[in-house]
């Protein structure tokens, strides 16, 4: 397993990624509606940088390995199911 400041990394880049392809799109977009829609697709990922941080920095179970190991696996599935949702918010606007 990787550790915790390894996972912090992993979470800040992916994060990073989306956020800067969002604002590439944004800068791009005409209508303000559109705009607007990039601004919350920001928002949410800042929203879900903050609470993957924190829930690394407090695990569960912090004296069963098993659990401690599932606990950061759900971040690392949330991280991934998070960031695919917001390209695909993104997407719909290329679209």
């Amino acid at each position: 397993m990787a550790s915790r400041k390894e996972i912090k990394k992993d979470i800040r880049f992916l994060v990073e990624q989306v956020i800067g392809d969002a604002l590439e799109v944004g800068i791009e977009l005409e209508k303000e509606e559109d705009k607007k829609v990039v601004l919350d697709i920001i928002v949410d990922l800042v929203d879900t940088h903050n609470d993957l941080i924190s829930r690394v920095n407090n695990p569960d179970g912090k004296d069963d390995k098993k659990i401690v190991k599932k606990h950061f696996n759900k971040i690392y599935d949330d991280l991934l199911t998070k960031t695919n949702d917001a390209y695909d918010r993104i997407n719909k606007l290329v679209v």
